[in-house]
């Protein structure tokens, strides 16, 4: 019987054990998505106890306290930072089978080196060790990020954002880690969204020109992303959380602009040839700079109306959606690649059951010399586990190229979520390594050491334009 998380966790064969800890575990990490902050990353942000590093904005664990009854008091409440760590504490107790027990357990091996199974009883000798390190060392933001070998971490930023610190941080000659901005147009793309109205102006505000035509939203677009740009951004990043495509022309997406510009009612077929009008468009601007385009499609968001009102987005309620992506999807990038401005591109759906429609879409757009310009993004939000991993790489080795995968991505607020990494590292090894147990590929270590190198960083090194 295997110990708990020991050296050789997740790992079944030998040869899932060599590719791991001879090929795998020292590669180093491009975050080319997340969600920490530039500015905390610059002030390199320091915690005062384990809950602010841990606890603080991880709607993951917070789904599991609720589920563990709970109350929000101790979730995202009044309650003191002590009083949340031990509910906490209490619900991982409980919560095996969850990927969120075994990155816990990551967590605090690889950061603190606490080694025990978490649980109520010894909840306050964790408390004690930790927040020893957390104030009596200096860990902070940047600390965190050397620690885990990370070289490249793309934020995810608002067009009418400053990339204030992003500018400082690249001054800032002695830490060694490229923090580059992502541009993420989800404001200017939901016209029906409450605040569009307001976003257009804080967008005229940045780029100092009117924008009351959608000539001048399209230039004023253009402008934020050249300014990205200049500041090393290579990445885009849309949410779509349903895919928009319908034959329109500019002049309808103009009329349809200048309603939502006026106030009045935006169809939801309007609402779609907008959008499909507006993707394009910026398409072909991340095309002509060499950037990566990122869709991440199918959340349902906000589905507790009454929790929304209370803490607002992004805080635990949110779920897969089943919209159909296939055919507007297929329309959206070929009416990019038609005109030759398709960038490369990572597709990623919330839902699992689009495995095999993104695997083989990708393959109609693939080419121009480029491998892996078409990417089947890694298993993403609630796929992040074990069998959502698996079945994300088995879909796309079905159906191209596993080997020109671009790998793992954190997708996080948090600083401490760099040990994904290794967790799918060592999925990955684990699949491979039974392929070659089953006798379904050849056991030659060095070509699949390679591969595996490659998925772990060097891919991502190749396909992503950083400076």
């Amino acid at each position: 019987m295997a110990a708990f998380m020991d050296d050789d966790f997740l790992l079944a064969g030998e040869t899932a054990k060599t590719l791991y800890h001879d090929y795998a575990k020292d590669m180093p990490i491009i975050d080319y998505h997340c969600h920490l902050s530039p500015k905390e990353i610059y002030e390199n942000k320091t915690y005062q106890n384990l809950t602010e590093v841990w606890l603080y904005g991880d709607h993951y664990k917070w789904r599991l306290m609720r589920a563990n009854g709970v109350e929000e008091s101790h979730v995202t409440g009044e309650a003191s930072d002590y009083d949340k760590f031990l509910a906490f504490a209490k619900t991982m107790q409980v919560a095996i089978g969850s990927p969120v027990f075994q990155w816990s357990h990551l967590e605090l091996r690889r950061y603190f080196g606490v080694q025990e199974v978490i649980n109520e009883a010894n909840a306050p000798i964790i408390w004690e060790k930790v927040n020893a390190q957390l104030t009596g060392q200096g860990f902070g933001a940047r600390d965190f990020i050397v620690k885990s070998n990370v070289k490249v971490v793309c934020t995810t930023d608002d067009p009418v954002d400053s990339l204030e610190y992003h500018m400082k941080l690249r001054e800032d000659k002695e830490f060694p880690v490229k923090v580059l901005p992502s541009f993420r147009p989800d404001k200017g793309l939901e016209i029906n969204r409450k605040g569009f109205g307001e976003w257009i102006q804080a967008l005229a505000g940045v780029t100092g020109s009117p924008v009351t035509t959608y000539d001048q939203l399209l230039a004023a677009l253009e402008s934020r992303v050249e300014f990205f740009h200049s500041v090393g951004g290579r990445v885009s990043d849309h949410a779509l959380d349903f895919v928009p495509y319908a034959e329109t022309t500019k002049e309808e997406a103009s009329a349809i602009f200048a309603k939502a510009i006026a106030g009045e009612n935006v169809s939801l077929e309007e609402e779609t040839k907008y959008k499909t009008y507006t993707l394009v468009f910026l398409g072909k601007l991340y095309a002509e700079r060499g950037w990566v385009m990122q869709y991440h499609m199918n959340a349902a968001r906000n589905n507790n109306a009454r929790m929304f009102a209370k803490l607002g987005p992004d805080t635990g309620f949110d779920a897969m959606n089943d919209q159909q992506i296939a055919l507007p999807l297929a329309r959206l990038l070929d009416a990019m690649d038609r005109e030759n401005t398709l960038p490369k591109t990572i597709l990623y759906s919330l839902n699992p059951t689009h495995n095999a429609v993104i695997g083989t879409l990708i393959g109609c757009f693939q080419g121009g010399g480029v491998a892996g310009k078409m990417q089947f993004g890694s298993a993403w939000w609630f796929n992040d586990t074990r069998e959502g991993m698996i079945a994300q790489m088995k879909s796309l080795a079905d159906a191209g190229l596993l080997s020109q995968f671009v790998g793992m991505l954190t997708d996080s607020r948090s600083f401490l979520s760099y040990t994904r990494h290794e967790y799918f590292r060592r999925i990955l090894c684990n699949l491979i390594g039974e392929w070659v147990e089953n006798g379904e590929v050849p056991n030659d270590t060095e070509l699949l050491g390679d591969i595996v190198r490659n998925i772990s960083y060097n891919n991502a090194e190749s396909y992503f334009p950083f400076e």
